[in-house]
Formats: structure tokens, sequence, C-alpha cells
């Protein structure tokens, strides 16, 4: 089904990230994952092509298109399109952006966005424990009030870009007699802060170039002038960002799925079994169709949810409905496919075989399936 939700600026914005990744990043693709990391030099020259900060607003380097997210999509579909979700673009863009834009005075803003949009400062968000996973409510780091700052210590884990992160962005409770929703707050932490190091760069499933690391905090002196937002607000401004990040996840599932179904096309019909292309057998024929059908169907709801929220108006049910079903319809469109090219679909050398593995965390980070249920069953009076 054709796509409606561009414009021109938009189509040669595509062409510019397409341009990149090929030059810049599908070269390397095979060494990150071996390495497990990135390039650190992938966002300075991302941003030189306008990849990276676009939302930031041009008095700070960035392009000001920040209530346009069409542009976070067409990143995160020709990610989805080289076949990697590395580098972490989408991170930065659509999860780390609107902490930097929206919850930071003049100051902070003067002193992060710059480099940010110069690709030069990479952030990442600290949420996840050992001991706590979606339910955020069970963090147990904390911050206490020491003079005119705070004092940190806890330990966060499967954080995305945690090895290269030069700011993290830790949620910390800070009123252990509070409800969860004044119980919270922001801290931007430094990389050459005492206090704070970095474990192990995680051994994952899939997503090898990625880098995912350990934080541990001990001690961490934490100045006044590095509280993002509202003492006491933390959790109301992570629920505030949800709903774009979970339509980011979403975004990256859909291009998965057009992205395995394609190649897949092209496979059944070049791949013979008794005498006959596989995708003449009836039983391929179906599936394929189905899943055709459903791929063009998440499609127009996603774009659907872009628009909204281009408008401010995505709310967090459906941007939970966009996540949940998205995110389960390309496992399943993956390990069907993976299925039809047989043996050589367990082949890490087969984009198929790397993107089962990939999309693995899908259902999981960004709020499991099941908690994406609970929150729409909430939202019907259950």
């Amino acid at each position: 089904m054709q796509r409606e939700i561009f414009e021109s600026e938009h189509d040669q914005f595509r062409a510019s990230v397409r341009e990149f990744l090929t030059r810049y990043a599908v070269p390397n693709l095979r060494r990150w994952s071996q390495e497990g990391i990135v390039d650190r030099s992938i966002y300075t020259e991302a941003a030189k092509f306008g990849l990276m900060g676009f939302s930031v607003p041009e008095a700070f380097g960035g392009a000001g298109v920040a209530d346009d997210f069409r542009y976070n999509a067409i990143v995160a579909e020709e990610l989805s399109r080289m076949d990697s979700d590395a580098p972490a673009f989408t991170l930065q863009n659509d999860i780390i952006a609107p902490y930097l834009l929206e919850l930071t005075n003049d100051e902070q803003k003067a002193r992060w966005l710059p480099k940010f949009a110069a690709g030069e400062l990479i952030v990442a968000v600290a949420m996840t424990e050992p001991g706590t996973g979606s339910d955020l409510q069970g963090i147990k780091t904390t911050a206490r009030r020491e003079g005119d700052g705070w004092i940190l210590n806890g330990a966060k884990t499967f954080i995305s870009s945690g090895i290269h992160a030069d700011l993290v962005v830790v949620v910390a409770r800070t009123d252990p007699e509070a409800k969860a929703s004044s119980a919270f707050t922001l801290f931007a932490v430094e990389r050459a802060m005492p206090g704070f190091t970095r474990g192990r760069n995680l051994d994952k499933l899939g997503l090898h170039s990625q880098d995912t690391a350990e934080l541990n905090f001990d001690d961490v002196r934490v100045p006044d002038e590095n509280v993002i937002g509202q003492v006491g607000k933390g959790f109301i401004h992570l629920m505030h960002n949800l709903p774009m990040e979970r339509l980011s996840i979403a975004v990256s599932a859909v291009a998965s799925c057009r992205t395995v179904l394609d190649y897949t096309l092209t496979y059944v019909k070049d791949r013979k079994a008794f005498g006959s292309p596989i995708g003449s057998f009836q039983a391929n024929r179906f599936t394929l169709a189905e899943l055709e059908t459903e791929v063009d169907m998440a499609q127009v709801y996603v774009d659907r949810c872009i628009l909204l929220l281009n408008n401010k108006r995505l709310d967090v049910t459906d941007a939970a409905k966009a996540k949940w079903w998205t995110t389960e319809l390309q496992q399943k469109l993956i390990y069907q496919c993976q299925q039809m090219h047989g043996g050589y679909g367990f082949m890490t050398e087969y984009p198929v075989a790397r993107a089962y593995a990939d999309a693995r965390i899908q259902t999981i980070y960004g709020g499991s399936t099941q908690i994406m249920k609970e929150i729409i069953g909430r939202s019907l009076g259950l």
C-alpha cells in the first residue's frame, strides 16, 4: 500500500540517510558486531549529514524539526533496511533528545545541546536495575541531599550506549517515603564524576554492535545544576516520554518486517524444491499473503500514530497498542520467514538469522508485551 505521510523534504532526507549508511555504516557492520561496539566517530560523521540531533533548535546546532517525528521514523526505517539497528541513532534522537529539549533549563541547553547535535556528546538513560525491569516503582538507586548537591548510590543494568555515554540520565529515588509520582528525580551524571564506574559490555543474544552496560554509582556527588526537570517529578517525566519511545520501537518493528519479508520473497522465488520455486507451494504462498497483509495494516496504524504524535495527540494507550502488536508481528514474521529459508535460515551469514536474534528484545524493552496489554486493559476500565 502506498504511504502518504511523507513530503518531498522527507524524501530528500531519506536519500541522505541512505547515502550515509551505505557509505559509513554498511562496510563496518560485521566488524562492529564482532567487536561489540560501533566506532564512536560514526556519531560525529552522522551529525555532518544531519542524522543526529535534528530536533535540536538551530541556535544550538540542530535542524529545529522537533515537532516532526517523520524524520525520526525515516532514520529508524533506513537502519532496519540496512539490516542493523547499529549505530544507536534512534536511542539518541527518539529517546534522549526529548529529555534534553523539554526538561533542561537554559544553562543546561547551552551546555549540552551543541555537542549533542554535533554527535560529540553521547547520552544514555539509566532506569533498569538488577532487581527491577518494567516495574520502575521498584527502583532502589537513591540520591540524598547534601549541601548544594546530591549523593547518588546504586546500580543500573542493560543500559544502551552505556559504554560510549558521556552523560547518563539516572533515575534515582529522592524521597523514600513518597508514592511513585513524587519519589524520583532525574540526574545527569557525567563521565568524569568520581564514583561513577562502568561494568562490562554485556554479551547479548542479538544487537551485538550496540554497547549495553552495567553502571555503578558509589557516592557520586551530583551538583544541583545537573538535576534534570523538577525534583520529585522524575516518574512523571519518564511517563511523559514513553509514548514516543514506544512508537519508535513500533516504527523499527514494522520496518524490520518489511525488510525481512522483501528479501524472503526474493529467496522463495529463486529457491527450488521438487523442481519448483518454494514460493509457489500453496502453504508458503498463503503464509506470505497473510504476512504481506498484516505488514500493510501495521504500517497504516503506525503512520497514523506518527501523525498523532506530531499533533501532540498520541496517548499512552495508542502507543501501547502500536508497540505490542508490531513487535509481536515482528517475532511471528521473522520466525515464519526463517522457516522458509530452511537450513540457511540458521546461518548468521543470512540476514534472516541475524534479524531473528536482533528482534527478540523488541517485545521486552520499552515495556514488555504484558505491560502493554495491562495498560490497554486498564484503559478499558478493567
